[in-house]
């Protein structure tokens, strides 16, 4: 794809956008433009609205086993087309290969999951509630939803919300990131090939003006989104304005504790992926070490020597084992807490920033694996979240000591320990306040058939993605009582 305009994907057709306003897709392994993503307007996003609200009742009337039938033809042309899909999203976030092969598993079991509700969970009944009387619980679609999609995981984190949504009857629109969008235009053309239904499914691009649209319009009924907490927040509230159901998971600061007992050998390979695994920019990711008594040492040894031998590259080389930010601006963020980490007076014992790589990669937005010794629980960069691969090690004296800490974090997606006991990995479960529990995990990722959770200022509503969370959000129990006299 050479630097060419998006364009949008309402009611089965490519059309382009109304905006004026464009930002450049950049490949972040060189630097390179690799296409523009239009800053949509009120009028795409309305008349992405108008679609998905006039095709509604003719999805939702038919019948569950044709809606599985397309769901299925959808899974197998996403097979079909797995190693190109996986290369695009290499390409415009900067993921390794295995990486972005990875991602689209997920996304696959996603969709395959959405096969199975129509047939399987939209509804019960019991007979004889009262004398000649029965009752039962339809589960019933609702109309049109929206997502606002993240651009650490473009294809993934749609996922989460779109199979289910349309599985159940409801038509859908999505907002990817300006930052990754070409990932998701290559799925609706994979989408506009095997011939889907019109308007089930579209696709708007754009920012602030798309999204604001999405939420006040009357014939939207909720949306999903996934990103930082300032603008979850701000869009949780906006929700309650204008009475929308709404799914709002954040950012995230999760900490990896690691015990006396655990296996060393085992938990080094774990930490290096949660840490430094998509570059660190996954809400999943271990955002801080807590290094329980006398595992310290030996546990920072290990750790340095490992993310020493990490090779730093382009994502499209199959050498490569961590890519470069995938943007920019991420960088440059990630950089600020490196500083801010030494002037509080964290001493960093592997400086990733001036890696050296071949030329051809020299405007790219690479930095190296960092490690921070002497890290206290006070400081920003145990506090807040990094999203990059850097990994502050703090030292605590007891398992009781870690919990502490972990809990009076603001936020709650995810918290891992590694351990040898049964006793201290039941503690953890139990008193750990985050949505997300690995025990001797280092990323706590729920398969799709269960709640992606999250808890405190990483979530806001009531309904996680994701399992039967995520099935009773795009529908509403009905109750039908019944007397035949």
């Amino acid at each position: 794809m050479s630097n060419e305009i998006l364009k949008n994907y309402i009611n089965g057709k490519w059309v382009e956008s109304k905006a004026n306003n464009f930002r450049d897709v950049i490949n972040p392994a060189n630097g390179e433009i690799i296409a523009k993503t239009p800053m949509g307007t009120r009028e795409d996003a309305e008349e992405a609205i108008s679609a998905a609200k006039e095709a509604f009742w003719r999805w939702r009337t038919t019948p569950a086993q044709s809606r599985i039938r397309y769901i299925f033809e959808l899974r197998d042309a996403f097979e079909e087309n797995f190693d190109e899909l996986a290369e695009i999203c290499t390409l415009e976030h900067g993921k390794t290969l295995d990486e972005s092969r990875g991602e689209y598993r997920r996304t696959i079991e996603s969709i395959e999951l959405a096969a199975s509700i129509p047939s399987l969970q939209m509804g019960f009944n019991f007979e004889d509630v009262a004398m000649g009387i029965d009752e039962m619980v339809v589960k019933q679609p609702l109309g049109v939803f929206f997502s606002v999609a993240p651009f650490n995981f473009p294809a993934m984190v749609p996922a989460w919300f779109w199979p289910l949504a349309i599985a159940t009857g409801n038509t859908y629109i999505i907002k990817p990131s300006d930052q990754c969008p070409i990932t998701m235009v290559k799925q609706f053309e994979i989408i506009d090939e095997i011939d889907f239904p019109k308007g089930i499914i579209n696709l708007v691009h754009g920012g602030a003006e798309v999204v604001n649209t999405l939420i006040e319009s009357p014939d939207t009924v909720g949306f999903s989104f996934v990103g930082s907490s300032k603008i979850g927040n701000l869009l949780y509230r906006k929700a309650g304005e204008f009475g929308k159901r709404v799914q709002v998971q954040g950012g995230a600061k999760n900490f990896i504790t690691v015990m006396p007992d655990a296996d060393l050998d085992r938990t080094i390979p774990n930490l290096i992926t949660s840490f430094y695994g998509n570059t660190g920019q996954r809400c999943l990711a271990g955002g801080v070490l807590l290094a329980v008594g006398e595992v310290y040492e030996p546990l920072k040894e290990r750790l340095l020597e490992a993310a020493k031998k990490i090779q730093v590259g382009d994502g499209l080389d199959d050498n490569t084992q961590m890519g470069p930010l995938a943007s920019n601006a991420g960088l440059k963020s990630v950089l600020q807490f490196i500083d801010k980490g030494i002037e509080e007076g964290a001493t960093l014992i592997l400086d990733g920033r001036n890696i050296s790589l071949d030329d051809k990669l020299s405007k790219g937005y690479f930095m190296g694996p960092s490690i921070f010794d002497d890290v206290t629980s006070d400081m920003t960069i145990a506090q807040e979240e990094i999203f990059g691969p850097v990994i502050p090690i703090i030292r605590v004296a007891s398992l009781e000591e870690a919990i502490e800490i972990i809990n009076k974090s603001r936020y709650g997606n995810a918290s891992s320990i590694f351990t040898s006991s049964g006793k201290n990995a039941r503690d953890y479960q139990y008193k750990v306040n985050a949505g997300n529990i690995g025990i001797n995990i280092g990323v706590a990722a729920p398969i799709a058939s269960f709640p992606f959770s999250g808890m405190k200022d990483s979530f806001k509503g009531d309904l996680h993605g994701q399992g039967k969370s995520g099935v009773d959000f795009f529908t509403e129990d009905k109750v039908v009582i019944t007397r035949w006299f």
